[in-house]
């Protein structure tokens, strides 16, 4: 037989690792190490969390997309945290809400790093693999997905980098860890370039704005350094930058355009405050172009694109130069508002808030703390979501006609933020005992609507007499910038027009003492400290404006209880040592309450019992029940009860399900009786006294012996 033979030699370890300090913890790199067949792949660690990041480019553009066609996935391995995915397959399924908002967080800040004119398909990929609970993955990710890209060949300006801020007890943390986040009051990351702030996500504690910009400088201040370090990966890793084919419209088009459509034309046909008018202009205007290039099938299939660069430039210099928005508005002007509360009949809240063309409907709709929602992920401290805000954006809201396919990366934003916004001001477990889901439905947009689902939530909780420390209002501002970083105007309360054509949609939400929420998103390569202090001010204004002039005009406080429809819920405690009395063998007990009651009934294990139901009187028999079952009894205590069981004996009468006392046959009347059933029959209520332990250690009750004139502890 031949000799065994090694026809392999042993892998080299030549992959480059690099290390920096951040936040305490070691960051560090390795590059060739893993994934080698991405275009870029950086394999992450900070702490012990570890991420395999990957950028990965389609080799063609894609046909048929006037955007950039972007994908950036977040995914959470339940193994990286030691513990088995939920349901019936074990396995992870489809992205958790947490993922989906992770994975916004990192497309916004690099999207507009790529050349504005590449179309390939662009996937970033990142695999939480392990967990450090001192180091969020969602920082490892951001600052993976940048690397990764930087050092492929996919054409990116960057890298970027992002940190995460918190404050506990007035002090900032850099990159806090789980158990930190779980004490911060605000909880803030920030995305820059080398040069710039680029994006910014925030939720807080009511944060004066002053603190709130220290905040978001001090994480740029991190990102600069995180940025440094790149740079040194790339010059010794990075691969040359591919070429690609530019989609960009020809200057010899646009001549073409502006000689049948003159920009004197194109401003009357965009200025109008009614987008119905403005998209019936812009039809006219591209029908008009599609017959003078008939011939001309190249420019006939980029023509839409065409016009639409046309829109935006005619925009974008009104705007900067002349100051003259597409409505007619002042820089600082808000579109006309309104506010009203109980729009939507036999639900437990509502409001509608409209801003212009921008208009949503909220409805709040109450339950027991039992319908929390379970949250399953790699943050040990979050199991579940007391409160849900959720964000619907039907077609027929922007004038279209779509099926709808359930939310989207983009509604489960929305939903987000609004709910970012709002928790601060909640009441506590102890001071509202109920489970809060709010739904946002848009009926009509042009424009933030985020930010009106943020005013419509604070009135709709109100209305549903949710008692809010304090109504909370959102306003988002815009931006249009020239050449210079001086040569810039930002404009309040921005439409969809300005949003679609600016270069920046800044949301802001508040209280009158300060900021519950920020989400800030930009086209351009960054904003200048000038500028996103001027948007945090402008939006300060606005936000007091509308607080103030409008909401606190609908609904100036929470109603003083819920309403009819709404279930009513008392909590009440128990020795926890008495829980299995409640609840009773295989539920026998809590179920029987409920049976008679027609309440719901939920126990914690430190005893906590909360009964919920919509008629008070059945919930104070419950509340009754429950009381009687924990009951220490002793001598003198009166009771009603039921007559349950007869025995030759005595009889047993129940005072509550799974709770019963024995009156011998000599305690029954005062005369001699040679038969209970002389006296009793099964069903009657009677009341008893309790006489304390017989020799036997029984609890013994008497009928004789109870005094007419004294009230039972049930009755």
């Amino acid at each position: 037989m031949e000799d065994m033979k090694t026809f392999s030699t042993p892998l080299e370890n030549n992959y480059k690792t690099y290390s920096m300090e951040l936040a305490g913890r070691t960051l560090s790199v390795d590059i060739g190490r893993v994934g080698k067949q991405a275009n870029g792949c950086a394999f992450m660690h900070y702490g012990d969390t570890t991420l395999l990041c990957t950028a990965t480019a389609s080799k063609q553009p894609r046909e048929g997309v006037d955007f950039f066609p972007l994908s950036v996935e977040f995914e959470e391995k339940m193994y990286a945290v030691g513990k088995f995915p939920g349901g019936f397959n074990k396995r992870e399924g489809k992205a958790s809400e947490h993922a989906v908002l992770t994975s916004r967080v990192i497309d916004r800040p690099m999207r507009p790093l790529f050349p504005k004119d590449y179309r390939n398909d662009v996937t970033l990929n990142n695999m939480v693999m392990s967990v450090d609970p001192a180091c969020d993955p969602e920082v490892v990710a951001m600052l993976g997905s940048s690397l990764a890209t930087a050092i492929s060949d996919i054409p990116f300006d960057g890298p970027c980098a992002a940190t995460q801020i918190g404050m506990i007890d007035g002090e900032f943390v850099i990159n806090p860890g789980y158990e930190q986040k779980a004490e911060s009051t605000l909880a803030l990351t920030v995305a820059s370039t080398r040069e710039k702030v680029i994006m910014i996500e925030a939720g807080a504690e009511e944060i004066p704005e002053a603190k709130m910009i220290e905040a978001i400088y001090l994480a740029d201040e991190t990102n600069k350094k995180v940025i440094a370090f790149f740079d040194q990966i790339v010059a010794e890793c990075g691969k040359e930058k591919h070429s690609y084919e530019s989609c960009a419209i020809p200057e010899e088009l646009f001549a073409a355009i502006k000689e049948i459509v003159p920009p004197a034309e194109m401003e009357v046909a965009v200025f109008t405050d009614e987008k119905q008018v403005r998209e019936a202009n812009i039809a006219a205007v591209t029908e008009k172009l599609q017959e003078a290039f008939a011939d001309n099938e190249e420019w006939l299939a980029i023509l839409p694109e065409a016009v639409y660069q046309y829109q935006k430039k005619t925009v974008r210099k009104m705007i900067l130069k002349d100051q003259k928005r597409p409505d007619g508005r002042a820089v600082r002007q808000i579109r006309p508002l309104a506010a009203e509360v109980d729009v939507i009949p036999h639900v437990h809240g509502s409001a509608m808030f409209t801003r212009g063309q921008t208009q949503i409907c909220d409805v709040i709709t109450l339950a027991p703390l039992s319908e929390a929602q379970k949250v399953e992920g790699l943050d040990p401290f979050i199991t579940k979501k007391r409160y849900m805000h959720q964000y619907n954006f039907p077609s027929y809201s922007v004038g279209e006609t779509k099926p709808s396919r359930g939310p989207g990366r983009r509604e489960i934003g929305h939903g987000a933020l609004a709910e970012r916004a709002l928790l601060p001001v909640l009441p506590t477990e102890e001071e509202f005992p109920y489970a809060i889901r709010a739904v946002s439905e848009t009926f009509e947009s042009n424009g933030s609507t985020s930010q009106a689902s943020v005013c419509a939530s604070s009135m709709a909780l109100m209305a549903a007499g949710v008692p809010i420390k304090k109504p909370v209002a959102g306003i988002s501002c815009g931006l249009v910038t020239g050449d210079t970083d001086d040569d810039y105007l930002v404009l309040t309360d921005i439409q969809g027009l300005e949003d679609f054509f600016g270069d920046m949609d800044f949301k802001v939400a508040g209280t009158h003492d300060g900021i519950t929420a920020i989400q800030m998103d930009i086209k351009i390569h960054g904003l200048t400290r000038q500028i996103v202090e001027e948007a945090i001010s402008r939006c300060k204004d606005a936000r007091e404006y509308i607080l103030t002039e409008v909401m606190e005009k609908a609904i100036a406080a929470p109603r003083e209880s819920v309403n009819e429809y709404a279930p009513k819920i008392e909590s009440m405690k128990i020795d926890p040592d008495k829980i299995g009395e409640v609840v009773g063998k295989q539920g026998k007990t809590i179920n029987e309450i409920i049976a008679r009651t027609g309440v719901k009934i939920d126990i914690d294990d430190d005893g906590t019992v909360s009964v919920c139901g919509t008629d008070r009187a059945k919930m104070d028999e419950a509340e009754k029940y429950i009381e009687i079952i924990t009951m220490n009894f002793e001598e003198g205590q009166v009771l009603k009860g039921t007559v349950v069981s007869i025995k030759e004996f005595g009889a047993f009468v129940e005072f509550a399900p799974g709770k019963e006392g024995m009156v011998h046959i000599s305690k029954i009347a005062k005369e001699r009786i040679n038969h209970v059933e002389d006296i009793l029959t099964l069903g009657d209520v009677v009341k008893v006294v309790c006489l304390g332990k017989d020799r036997m250690g029984r609890l013994s009750f008497s009928i004789k012996d109870c005094p007419k004139d004294k009230a039972a502890l049930n009755e």
